[in-house]
């Protein structure tokens, strides 16, 4: 740094043009008179007595008399260590601003636009750790390799994990090793062209960014359940519906156990027309009070909006868009009971397990 540069950046730490240029001076001198400084630097003879006095205030220089005013720089440690005070206030500054311009306070907001792809798979980690019931997530290899220890975390902690893989770029897919996804979800399918990135965390949280060709980088973190229906829907009929299963965990016979109501009854409703008996164990939350319930009882009635299938199929999934409902018969009386947003049903099952099919 020559002395140009060292005055300029005195006066970043608060110094004046004037005493700056004149510290510099005398430290290049050693000690000096008030008149060798002002004409070794740029300050006018008028103003460095003035000058002198206000840098030895800070403690910059001491000045004494010898036939005339004299200055010498003070010893050098209490302003080395403010301005590497300054230095750390700056840099703690800086951290401080990009966390502020990659992050806002997610606490505080319902809905939170992010500028980085990095910010939403950091905070898409978070959640899914912390995850309860289900994880919807739809993301490329890359980013998969990036969440999948998140995701075998989740799977230990008896979450159901729905995953749908897709190329960065229209290409080829590189699907993990069978023994990668068995540790990190329920199960996968794939989709051989490029889609946003998107998590759902327990039909509350939604992480979403648009895929690597969009013109501006930004991502979308969301804590609302009407968002995350929508953004559910989505997932649903772009990333999972019509798309090929590369690997499930589910058994042969039961137990049966579904995260999601609709898909449930698919299964069910042809096994119910052939007057099969099923027992199903419900986990959720009783709709007026918002209090966990766990009800085990037996299946007796399908409620969906659309036309009930002929030929022992499953309704498609357009019949069951609207209110789509069980009943089950417990010990303690019959229930009705609702998917993802149930408010005129008695409970909104997070799990269905169908114990049995007698």
């Amino acid at each position: 740094m020559d002395a140009e540069e060292l005055i300029e950046t005195l006066e970043d730490a608060g110094l004046s043009p004037y005493q700056a240029d004149a510290f510099v001076t005398l430290l290049e001198l050693g000690s000096a008179s008030a008149t060798d400084v002002a004409s070794a630097s740029s300050v006018p003879d008028p103003r460095i007595y003035d000058v002198l006095r206000g840098l030895e205030e800070q403690r910059y220089v001491e000045t004494y008399e010898q036939d005339s005013l004299h200055a010498r720089a003070h010893d050098p440690a209490e302003v080395l260590a403010d301005l590497r005070s300054r230095a750390n206030r700056f840099e703690t500054a800086a951290e401080e601003i990009e966390d502020r311009w990659s992050q806002p306070d997610i606490e505080e907001h319902k809905v939170s636009i992010v500028k980085r792809l990095d910010t939403v798979l950091a905070r898409a980690d978070e959640l899914i750790r912390a995850a309860e019931y289900q994880v919807q997530i739809g993301l490329t290899p890359a980013q998969f390799d990036e969440l999948s220890d998140a995701l075998e975390t989740a799977r230990k902690n008896g979450v159901d994990v729905r995953l749908c893989l897709f190329p960065e770029t229209a290409g080829d897919l590189a699907i993990p090793p069978i023994e990668t996804l068995e540790r990190a979800c329920s199960e996968a399918r794939r989709r051989d062209l490029p889609s946003p990135f998107v998590a759902l965390i327990d039909r509350s949280w939604t992480c979403f960014s648009p895929y690597g060709g969009s013109t501006n980088e930004y991502g979308v973190i969301v804590n609302d359940w009407t968002l995350a229906y929508v953004f559910n829907w989505y997932f649903i009929t772009c990333l999972w519906e019509v798309l090929e299963t590369v690997y499930t965990d589910r058994p042969d016979e039961p137990p049966f156990t579904y995260a999601d109501l609709r898909q449930c009854i698919r299964d069910i409703e042809p096994l119910l027309e052939d007057g099969l008996t099923i027992e199903a164990t419900i986990r959720g939350f009783d709709t007026e009070t918002g209090r966990e319930v766990t009800k085990r009882g037996t299946v007796v009635d399908l409620t969906y909006a659309g036309v009930s299938m002929d030929d022992d199929q499953s309704a498609p999934l357009s019949q069951l868009a609207g209110e789509t409902s069980l009943t089950l018969e417990t010990d303690d009386g019959t229930y009705t009971v609702g998917g993802w947003g149930a408010f005129i049903e008695d409970f909104e099952a997070m799990r269905v397990t169908v114990e049995a099919i007698d």
